[in-house]
């Protein structure tokens, strides 16, 4: 007697799970739903910058965000809708990441010569460090230090995007670091081509430096299509060598980042299993570059994963947008600019020293 009932029991409390993971479901999308809408007018807008322009000067990524602050300027999404904002915000985005390993191949990396791939290294790491610095001693959080110093040595937005969730910041501060980066981004691949002259560089040196210093990779693409197609090819696997070290900082970040979400206040040592020290999407991304490297993943799916990457990020940064309090910025709209900016010099000037004493 005492099993039926507790078999009962199970059977019941495995039906209220189903159904509470039912209406759980259920209710992030009308929040996912919103997000979506802003991304599609987002790209509808990118669309439009290449019809006009030939490509675009401001992603969808930057648009979503924008896009989003602006609507939460205005109208403060309802409860309802504010789970399926925080699910976009979050879990699409780590999906996005371990996607984004699909497009790395190491052989590629491997193929640009060992002297050159350390002199990137080396500019990433000295570039991370330096904007760390440079933020804190501007007045910066240690989280929104983080964000600047990843977002200007590595990849601009993806970067931010990646390390936010490992040290767990807030919407704010993602905000606040990609809203200003992505306006320098805009202002490099604009103002960078007017070096080729300037500078003298041959197709190969303004590859590299484009590479070295441009944020994004469609925004590699913009600075240097109209310097050739030599420029185009060194300027993307450059950008590819800086991207992939994003695995690296993120898994460093997922180390230190118990410390940084406050678990030494309680005065316990918190034990951290390694499913907790390495994020699972880091995993995935680190496996799907790998499988990419032994050609297990084939190119046909390259491309379309990518482009659901894409996607899936944008969507995360349209929900990131809706999520922050534009008067945040504000506060400390002046400081970032000034991390940003001065991090940005020095990595302009390391990237031209480089490519003048190697000269690729």
């Amino acid at each position: 007697m005492p099993r039926k009932k507790t078999e009962k029991k199970n059977e019941k409390s495995g039906k209220d799970k189903k159904a509470s993971s039912f209406g759980y479901v259920i209710g992030l999308l009308p929040g996912i739903a919103l997000c979506v809408a802003v991304t599609l007018v987002s790209i509808a807008i990118q669309h439009a910058e290449e019809s006009y322009f030939g490509h675009p000067y401001i992603e969808a990524l930057v648009i979503a965000i924008l896009l989003g602050m602006l609507i939460r300027s205005v109208w403060v999404p309802s409860a309802r809708l504010q789970t399926g904002i925080a699910f976009s915000a979050k879990q699409l985005l780590e999906v996005a990441v371990m996607m984004l390993g699909a497009s790395i191949s190491f052989a590629a990396i491997a193929a640009s010569g060992a002297v050159l791939i350390l002199a990137i290294i080396g500019t990433v790491v000295v570039t991370l460090a330096v904007t760390y610095g440079l933020s804190k001693a501007l007045g910066l959080s240690t989280k929104l230090s983080i964000l600047v110093a990843s977002g200007n040595s590595i990849c601009g937005n993806s970067a931010i995007a990646a390390v936010a969730p490992v040290i767990n910041a807030n919407g704010d501060d993602i905000a606040s670091s990609i809203s200003f980066t992505a306006i320098l981004g805009v202002l490099m691949v604009l103002g960078l081509p007017l070096l080729i002259p300037l500078l003298h560089l041959s197709a190969t040196q303004y590859g590299v430096l484009a590479g070295l210093t441009v944020y994004a990779v469609p925004q590699v693409l913009a600075a240097t299509v109209p310097a050739g197609l030599i420029s185009t090819q060194i300027g993307t696997l450059v950008k590819l060598v800086r991207v992939l070290m994003l695995g690296p900082l993120v898994i460093g970040m997922s180390l230190i980042a118990p410390r940084l979400s406050g678990n030494r206040k309680s005065g316990k040592h918190v034990a951290l299993s390694p499913a907790k020290l390495v994020p699972w999407f880091i995993v995935g991304f680190l496996v799907l570059a790998t499988l990419r490297s032994f050609q297990i993943v084939p190119d046909a799916v390259v491309a379309p994963i990518t482009k659901s990457a894409a996607a899936l990020t944008v969507v995360s940064m349209a929900a990131l947008g809706l999520g922050v309090d534009v008067r945040v910025l504000s506060n400390v709209g002046g400081r970032v600019t000034a991390a940003v900016t001065l991090s940005l010099m020095l990595l302009l000037a390391m990237s031209i020293a480089l490519v003048m004493v190697l000269k690729p």
